[in-house]
């Protein structure tokens, strides 16, 4: 059972990578849609480096051992703004941040002992 459970959190490690790696780079690149979506936000594009550059650097902490926790709860404090943006914002479809929000909190909550409570 332990090895499909390690296995599960691979696949959803290598899932977050995908996504917030393609999500971070499009935002440093300055793909037309990060600009908009950020210009929509109304905080200034200085903020979609920040994201882009959180984005890129959480998901390789996911693969770095003793670091996952901070790279996972980077993610997740990422998308539960991104989820506020699109109710208060943004509109319509907040799913894919809830989705990727609570992927990345499952692997928060797999790696909570490295949390120093």
């Amino acid at each position: 059972m332990e090895n499909v459970q390690s296995k599960v959190i691979i696949l959803i490690k290598v899932l977050l990578t995908l996504a917030f790696g393609a999500a971070g780079l499009a935002k440093l690149m300055g793909a037309e849609m990060m600009v908009g979506t950020f210009e929509m936000i109304g905080v200034g594009q200085w903020f979609r480096y920040v994201t882009g550059t959180i984005e890129i650097g959480a998901a390789v902490l996911l693969w770095v051992n003793g670091r996952q926790a901070i790279g996972a709860g980077l993610l997740t404090s990422t998308m539960i703004a991104a989820v506020a943006s699109h109710f208060l914002i943004l509109g319509p479809s907040a799913v894919p941040a809830t989705v990727l929000g609570l992927l990345s909190a499952y692997i928060l909550f797999k790696h909570k002992d490295q949390l120093a409570l």
